[in-house]
């Protein structure tokens, strides 16, 4: 069993908790805020974007970072080898979202004082989400307890699953996950939607998160726009949503005109990869359809836009 745990991924930090193993971690990523306990662990790696930039600003300073071949963020070397962790959890799926597998690798390799194992999640679906907790459960010795908490989660989602099994009528939803530029939210949120009961569009259940163009949104036209940028708050994505309403014909879309706008915490929810992604479609379930679902997420998760 791996006593010692540092974890460079928020999501990966909420597995380790819910397995109740939140004692054995050492060392978060500047991004673990949850459970909010965790902001005790020392800190052991840092952005190297600065605070406060726009969406089109964060875009352009990632872009320019990755084109120079230097990493989004800095792993803390010293604090790691301070915090002498049998395992560290990161992952190879975004670049953009947390500590990158490479990183860690070049940062450690032969550095520590002792042979950590290191973890890298690269979750594109659901079931890869679930993978990634039974794979997590069972390096640290708590396989059992991995099991139930994959079998609960897949409980909440039988549950939607079976409530919506005769409703045939699926509204086209838009999960938009960046302001500018556009981009429409892929990877596992596409079968989330479809979960919840909706139609996705313009991003495949799978694949990495495409950009697209207004113009592909006005042409689709979808009957639900949910709004929940990539590491931003309700408030945080508030202070954007000019971005969205000074497109040309925006009140004009049938989600517009049909009060069918919504924003979402993409941060606490879509974006985390971990037990949280099935309060995610317990949110969209709220969403898409509030005849059949009430969680109580609607104020805190997520909030109606009005014009």
């Amino acid at each position: 069993m791996y006593h010692r745990i540092i974890s460079l991924l928020p999501a990966a930090t909420e597995i380790v908790c819910a397995l109740g193993l939140e004692d054995n971690l050492v060392g978060r990523s500047h991004e673990c805020d949850f459970p909010a306990s965790v902001k005790r662990l020392p800190v052991c790696s840092e952005a190297n974007i600065p605070d406060g930039l726009s969406s089109i600003g964060i875009d352009k300073k990632v872009k320019e970072l990755l084109s120079d071949a230097l990493s989004i963020y800095t792993v803390n070397r010293e604090k790691i080898k301070e915090l002498a962790p049998d395992m560290v959890i990161t992952q190879a799926q975004c670049e953009v979202c947390a500590v990158s597998l490479e990183d860690v690798e070049n940062a450690l390799k032969g550095y520590l004082d002792k042979q950590s194992r290191i973890i890298s999640l690269q979750p594109n679906s659901l079931d890869d989400i679930f993978n990634d907790i039974l794979n997590i459960a069972s390096a640290s010795g708590v396989a059992g307890r991995g099991e139930k908490l994959v079998e609960d989660l897949q409980e909440r989602v039988d549950i939607i699953r079976h409530k919506l099994k005769f409703i045939d009528n699926k509204p086209t939803v838009a999960c938009i996950e960046w302001l500018e530029p556009l981009m429409i939210s892929g990877n596992w949120v596409p079968e989330l939607v479809s979960i919840a009961g909706g139609g996705p569009i313009l991003a495949e259940a799978g694949k990495h998160s495409p950009f697209v163009q207004w113009a592909d949104i006005q042409q689709q036209d979808p009957d639900i726009i949910l709004v929940m940028p990539c590491g931003f708050s309700i408030e945080r994505t508030m202070k954007e949503m000019h971005l969205l309403l000074g497109q040309p014909g925006f009140a004009d879309l049938k989600a517009v005109k049909n009060n069918r706008l919504y924003i979402a915490d993409g941060n606490q929810y879509f974006n985390r990869p971990g037990p949280r992604i099935v309060d995610s479609i317990e949110i969209l379930a709220e969403i898409i359809n509030p005849k059949q679902f009430i969680f109580g997420y609607e104020g805190d998760g997520w909030i109606k836009f009005s014009l």
